[in-house]
């Protein structure tokens, strides 16, 4: 195990009822004029709008809106939030959605007060010194932004989709009601489960070695998100599959709790940005495709990890077979698990083909090769890409 620091300052208020108590989070931490940040309008059809509006007037706080996140934010809608805040004065952001939304207040934030153009973070040229604050009312399940300081930006005229983090950009508190997520459409359940299952792999695919007790917090989540995702599909108003998928969802990537002292991978994660850069896709339905490919790419540079991956995680019976065969069983089994819930396959299933491979690839490295459980230059890249055709 590495030596390691850890610290997550976001305060979770979870359960039934909570997105009630939103105006009492932002009255405690003196809010007077409020950015409400949200995407494409579910949140008024659901009538979290209205109740959220409500709470906010009754504490006497100034609203300012900024609709209409895109499921891939654009930096031209984050300007668009910085340029509200600067002219109205706002004090405090509040994103009531899912990880989309929550990203673009946290490049709300953090651009506010920096002189320069916000996009100078996402490629590098500049470092956070500070944001405003921010809160969060979580409307889907699948990110974990809600409670870490990480954020993902596209810059749709350029065809760029990058990331950053910050400890500036932790929210202050995120509110988890189970029930706001009754309404969420199946495929966007689907890509939750995905998407969270995928952060956990990202960690749990790791060179370190000693960390018994993280690896079975990675086992544990991806077991739980296995059991509870096929039954949210089934029943959308169950609370406890909900509730459990909500939970594992915010575990799953809130600044390595779950991976204290390992090093982490994120290939895959690099490699899907340039995709939806690109195509505009879920995020979560390039990483149903990317995974199992990169899993197959590199399973070799630790082949132990695999064989208790697909032992642990997926009840692999190992009585009779290779190390080899088993590895590729458990790939395989979060293939067919993948595809059982819903989630594509392959890029073609989306209607992508083969025209950008180089671009998607050259992008991805752009700064250095990516990865470490096994180091990813621009050919490797390709390899996967076209694999997952």
């Amino acid at each position: 195990m590495n030596s390691f620091r850890f610290y997550n300052p976001t305060q979770i208020i979870f359960g039934e009822g909570t997105a009630d108590t939103v105006g009492q989070q932002l009255a405690s931490v003196g809010a007077k004029s409020v950015l409400l940040i949200y995407g494409g309008g579910s949140i008024k059809k659901s009538g979290l709008y209205d109740r959220v509006i409500k709470q906010l007037q009754e504490i006497g706080a100034k609203v300012v809106e900024l609709p209409g996140v895109e499921p891939n934010p654009r930096v031209s809608t984050v300007r668009k939030g910085i340029e509200l805040c600067r002219s109205e004065n706002v004090d405090f952001i509040l994103a009531v959605g899912g990880g989309s939304v929550i990203d673009a207040a946290k490049a709300v934030a953090v651009g506010v007060p920096y002189e320069g153009d916000v996009w100078d973070f996402l490629m590098r040229k500049a470092e956070i010194r500070g944001a405003l604050p921010l809160g969060a009312v979580l409307t889907l399940s699948a990110t974990g932004s809600e409670m870490n300081g990480s954020a993902v930006i596209t810059d749709w005229e350029h065809q760029l989709k990058k990331a950053f983090g910050s400890i500036y950009a932790y929210p202050k508190f995120s509110i988890l009601d189970p029930t706001l997520t009754y309404t969420v459409p199946a495929d966007q359940t689907v890509n939750g489960a995905v998407d969270m299952m995928s952060h956990v792999f990202e960690q749990y695919f790791s060179l370190t070695t000693d960390t018994p007790l993280q690896e079975r917090l990675c086992e544990s989540i991806l077991q739980t998100v296995i059991e509870n995702a096929e039954l949210a599909l089934k029943e959308p108003t169950n609370y406890a599959a909900r509730a459990n998928i909500m939970l594992c969802g915010t575990y799953a990537l809130n600044g390595g709790m779950i991976s204290v002292g390992m090093q982490n991978d994120w290939a895959t994660h690099m490699i899907e940005h340039e995709v939806s850069a690109i195509y505009d896709i879920a995020h979560a339905a390039g990483l149903a495709i990317l995974f199992p490919n990169w899993m197959k790419y590199v399973y070799r540079e630790r082949i132990d990890r695999f064989v208790q991956f697909a032992v642990r995680v997926w009840g692999v019976d190992p009585n009779g077979k290779s190390d080899e065969e088993i590895a590729l069983a458990g790939i395989q089994a979060t293939r067919d698990y993948f595809s059982r819930i819903g989630a594509p396959a392959r890029l073609a299933d989306l209607g992508i083909g083969a025209e950008h491979l180089d671009q998607m690839a050259k992008e991805t490295v752009r700064f250095h090769p990516v990865g470490s459980f096994k180091k990813l230059a621009e050919q490797d890249v390709r390899a996967i890409l076209e694999m997952s055709l």
